[in-house]
């Protein structure tokens, strides 16, 4: 057995020492999720023999294998101090939060994940016990839980954590700024969530993620101009919602999914009233975000054009065609006057995009040089930015599975249309290649 390993075993032991506090209801997890609402938190009173410190720090080589000394230092000097104030306040005193919280951001900060989490969980659950189930304080402890839940890759987990830190922002806080931060925390969680596929992915997630964002935004609306850029992210995550509202397909609902079993389900009745204001509803949110960049950047601005060219955009992926030409070619008389016109044109417009073209929402991987690609594909895009004439050029049969998944998608994929004087052209051999998994 390596040196490490013991060293490694010694340090969790100790940190499970600290972590028991002398009484196995510290040690209880939290399960946000299951709660119910106003539930009265573990009883504040500690066992007398919960009041013994967690640990002698003189009596270890707590850190043994961190990597600089200062980081011991700072480890072991918060080990101490946690030491000092179980001592003389009992393993539930007040004080012990803030020092599980700078505890767990050390741990972290290390890469020790694992330990850091359990730190944290203590410092949530003795926060609750001094503060009260929803109390502000764990907001940072969880967050830090969260973030480590992450490093580790346990997505579900921190779903659940989000759920539940979402409840703690909205009982404490009342509007403005510092909710609308919190709103758009959690509706990006929310976005994430659905990529990864985390738990239901029918359209109550998406629900959610929309009543986020607009909340978000009507929470900064009451303390901005009509104008502020501070606007600008929850209306780009409200048209991002709006993507994928209307891309939601009822088939990719995973099998015993409780959404639509029952006709008067809300969530059911929102979605669907959504659904049928898609193509207004992103608009909308679009003729903001072109408001904005142009009253504080000009019309004739980078991010106004751009604007313009996500509405045509829009309607060009509703298949309203006319009205994306005549969107584009606003964009294109907006360009006119600048200097570099021609530049620009042929960067939004001189050669097919594939839609959405939108962090987050681009379903075709990023386009390789053919030398570092494993796939090889050749098609054009017609006048209406479809697919025509897909082919596939290399003869690599270790992909073909995740090959034909590409072409699928490719076929599928509606583009925005090469402008030549100002309408749409189509274009032909397009050679493109892609690094794929298999």
């Amino acid at each position: 057995m390596s040196r490490a390993a013991p060293e490694a075993k010694v340090r969790c032991l100790l940190l499970a020492l600290l972590l028991a506090g002398g009484h196995a209801g510290i040690a209880q997890e939290i399960n946000p999720p299951g709660e119910t609402p106003g539930e009265a938190p573990p009883s504040a009173e500690a066992p007398q023999e919960g009041n013994r410190p967690a640990v002698a720090p003189d009596e270890f080589d707590l850190t043994p294998g961190v990597d600089s000394f200062e980081e011991r230092s700072v480890e072991k000097s918060l080990l101490e101090a946690i030491s000092r104030i179980e001592a003389s306040g009992g393993a539930y005193a007040a004080d012990l939060p803030e020092q599980m919280l700078s505890l767990g951001l050390a741990l972290q900060q290390q890469d020790r994940h694992g330990e850091a989490i359990e730190v944290f969980k203590r410092g949530v659950h003795l926060a609750r016990i001094n503060n009260g189930l929803y109390c502000p304080d764990q907001v940072p402890l969880l967050r830090g839980e969260i973030q480590s839940s992450i490093a580790l890759g346990e997505y579900a987990r921190v779903d659940e954590l989000q759920q539940y830190l979402y409840r703690v922002q909205l009982r404490g806080l009342a509007g403005g700024e510092e909710r609308a931060d919190a709103l758009m925390q959690q509706a990006t969680w929310q976005f994430n969530a659905y990529q990864l596929g985390l738990g239901s992915q029918g359209p109550d997630r998406l629900v959610t993620m929309w009543d986020m964002y607009r909340q978000a935004w009507n929470d900064l609306s009451e303390v901005e101009q009509d104008t502020s850029p501070k606007l600008l992210p929850p209306l780009n995550g409200m048209l991002r919602t709006q993507y994928l509202i209307s891309e939601y397909r009822a088939e990719n609902e995973a099998s015993g999914s409780s959404f639509g079993a029952s006709p008067v389900n809300p969530d059911v009745n929102r979605f669907y009233a959504y659904r049928a204001e898609n193509y207004e509803l992103g608009r909308s949110v679009i003729l903001a975000i072109y408001q904005i960049q142009s009253g504080a950047r000009g019309p004739g601005s980078t991010e106004a054009i751009e604007a313009l060219v996500a509405l045509g955009d829009w309607a060009q992926w509703h298949s309203k065609r006319d009205d994306a030409i005549e969107t584009y070619q606003l964009a294109l008389a907006e360009l006119a006057g600048r200097d570099d016109a021609q530049e620009e044109e042929h960067r939004l417009f001189g050669a097919p995009v594939p839609l959405p073209d939108m962090n987050g929402l681009r379903t075709l991987p990023p386009a390789v040089s053919a030398d570092q690609g494993n796939i090889l594909v050749e098609f054009g895009v017609d006048s209406r930015g479809k697919v025509v004439d897909l082919a596939r050029l290399d003869s690599n049969e270790d992909i073909d599975s995740a090959a034909n998944r590409l072409l699928r998608l490719l076929r599928n994929t509606t583009f925005r249309p090469r402008l030549a004087a100002g309408q749409p052209v189509g274009t032909d051999k397009l050679v493109r290649a892609y690094e794929i998994k298999p």
